[in-house]
């Protein structure tokens, strides 16, 4: 009976590991310890910035309502709080978006809340 090595599946493995690090700099692509370590990381901060990423939407959309509010005389939060009390079911990002390509509709939106 043949000997059995692992050689095919730990080649494998590897190539899978240097593939992904494609288009990495010096010996980050070719090297497969390195690669697997840098590549390792770079996965855990892939993972981390979809998290970062919502956040830093959410923080955009609060400045430019809040930007669209101050000329209208009012405060994001006043805002906010008046929306939820009228039963306005609208998110940031759509407050966002009518605050910067429909003013008029926002500003409409704003009158009906102060009311």
């Amino acid at each position: 009976m043949p000997r059995s090595v692992p050689a095919v599946a730990s080649r494998a493995r590897r190539k899978k590991i240097l593939k992904q690090a494609k288009g990495f700099y010096g010996k980050r692509k070719n090297v497969y310890t390195v690669a697997k370590n840098v590549l390792e990381k770079g996965l855990t901060y892939r993972y981390v910035g979809r998290k970062l990423k919502k956040r830093d939407y959410r923080r955009l959309w609060i400045v430019r309502i809040n930007a669209a509010l101050r000329e209208e005389g009012l405060s994001y939060s006043v805002f906010m709080h008046k929306l939820a009390e009228k039963n306005i079911d609208l998110n940031r990002k759509v407050l966002a978006d009518l605050a910067m390509h429909e003013p008029a509709a926002f500003k409409k939106l704003v009158e009906s809340v102060k009311a």
